[in-house]
C-alpha cells in the first residue's frame, strides 16, 4: 500500500480526502477533508471517533448536540491560527458556509465522550522551533498541554520557502520511557503550482514529492525532514493518535542526525516568521 497519496486519490462520498483506519491499515487517526460552495453544508455521524472542524480557508457554522457555533476561520492556513470546534464520540454534526470554504476534520478512535466545545484561535500556542535554515512555525491548537481531547493530537507546521522542517529526522512507534506509538497523518497545503518533498524511512519508505492536497501516511519509522521548495512556503497538518493510556507526543531523534540541534544555538529564527498571529 502506498503511503503517498495524490490530491484526489482520497476522495469519497463527496468529501475531498478521506483517511480512515480502514484505509491507513491502522487503528487510531483519521483525517477528512470538506470544500463547500457558498451556501453549502454537509451533515454527517462523528461514529466512533472525536473530531474536530478546523477552517483552512473561509469560515463556517457548525451545529452539534443541540449547539451552534460560527467560526470566523481565516483566509488561508498562512494567515495565522484559526478557531475550531471539537466533536464529540456518537454525534452528529452540520457544517454550513455562506461564502464557501475548505476544512479539514482530524479525527482519532476514542473511548471518552467530551463535550461539544469551540477554542477561540487566541487560545492557540504559538510556537517558533529550530532556528536559520531549520526554522519553522507550529501552531499547537490540538496538542496535550494546549486542548483537551481522548487520543487527538494535532497541529499545523508553516515552513518558510527553502527551508526544511520535521528535521531532525525523528520516530514515534514504540512504547518505552521518552517515546510514545502514534500513527501519523501529514497533510500538505503550497501555493499554486507549488512544491515540496517528504521523506520517511526505516520501517516505511517514502520520498515523495507532495503538492496541496496530498496525504503521507507515517504508520512507523523515522519521518522526515519535510523540505519546503525555494519560493514556496509549505504548510502541513498533523493528526496523530495511538494506544497508549497517556496522551502524549513523545519522540526519538535519529541518533544519526541529533547532533543539528546543537547546531541552533547559535543561529537565528528565520525573520520571515512568524506568519499571522504572534501570541
Amino acid at each position: 500500500m502506498s503511503l503517498h497519496r495524490p490530491n484526489g486519490t482520497l476522495a469519497r462520498d463527496g468529501w475531498v480526502c478521506v483517511v480512515d483506519p480502514a484505509e491507513a491499515g491502522w487503528a487510531y487517526s483519521g483525517l477528512r477533508v470538506l470544500e463547500l460552495a457558498p451556501g453549502g453544508e454537509r451533515s454527517f455521524g462523528t461514529g466512533p471517533d472525536e473530531m474536530l472542524v478546523l477552517p483552512l480557508a473561509g469560515g463556517c457554522t457548525v451545529s452539534c448536540a443541540g449547539r451552534t457555533a460560527d467560526l470566523d476561520g481565516r483566509p488561508s492556513v498562512l494567515a495565522g491560527p484559526t478557531d475550531f470546534a471539537y466533536l464529540p464520540v456518537g454525534s452528529t454534526a452540520t457544517v454550513s458556509s455562506v461564502d464557501g470554504g475548505r476544512f479539514a476534520l482530524p479525527a482519532a478512535r476514542a473511548s471518552r465522550r467530551l463535550e461539544f466545545r469551540v477554542q477561540p484561535a487566541e487560545k492557540v500556542p504559538v510556537e517558533l522551533r529550530g532556528a536559520g535554515a531549520c526554522s519553522r512555525q507550529v501552531n499547537n491548537f490540538c496538542t496535550p498541554e494546549a486542548f483537551e481531547a481522548d487520543k487527538l493530537i494535532a497541529c499545523e507546521v508553516l515552513t518558510p520557502a527553502g527551508n526544511w522542517s520535521s528535521y531532525p529526522p525523528h520516530k514515534h512507534d514504540e512504547d518505552r520511557p521518552g517515546e510514545s506509538v502514534l500513527e501519523e497523518i501529514y497533510y500538505f497545503e503550497l501555493p499554486e503550482q507549488g512544491l515540496a518533498y517528504q521523506r520517511v524511512y526505516g520501517t516505511s519508505d517514502v520520498l515523495a514529492e507532495v503538492r496541496t492536497g496530498d496525504v503521507v501516511l507515517i504508520p512507523s519509522g523515522w519521518h522526515g525532514p519535510s523540505m519546503a521548495a525555494p519560493g514556496y512556503d509549505l504548510y502541513y497538518l498533523n493528526v496523530m493518535a495511538g494506544p497508549a493510556a497517556e496522551r502524549a507526543w513523545l519522540i526519538c531523534d535519529d541518533p544519526a542526525h541529533a547532533w543539528v540541534r546543537d547546531t541552533w544555538a547559535d543561529q537565528s529564527v528565520d525573520p520571515r516568521l512568524p506568519f499571522g498571529r504572534t501570541s
